[in-house]
């Protein structure tokens, strides 16, 4: 069984015992988060939400907080001196899915 959830502005297919990264939330490692689901898929049999599916939620433990990768921007105007460069590192959160309740 398969469920498509939204977080952080995004949409996300997930099954049970799938490890996804998504953005921030205000939750500590090793805490339980639900999440809203828009659609179960189960096999031929599919379940649409309007905006989500009521009664249904999918149930993740926080496995870590962390920052991804730097990304270096560069800005500069040619023959006029101006040069920037900033790093930036963008905060996720590292969850374990557990279970889908339809």
């Amino acid at each position: 069984m398969n469920a498509i959830i939204v977080t952080g502005g995004k949409q996300y297919k997930v099954a049970e015992g799938d490890t996804l990264f998504i953005e921030k939330l205000e939750a500590e490692a090793g805490e339980t988060v639900t999440f809203e689901v828009l659609a179960i898929l189960d096999g031929d049999k599919a379940t649409f939400g309007a905006p989500v599916v009521e009664g249904a939620s999918v149930e993740a433990t926080v496995v870590k907080n962390g920052k991804g990768k730097k990304v270096r921007i560069f800005k500069y105007n040619p023959k006029k001196g101006y040069r920037k460069r900033q790093g930036h590192r963008q905060p996720y959160t590292k969850v374990q899915i557990g279970a889908i309740k339809a």
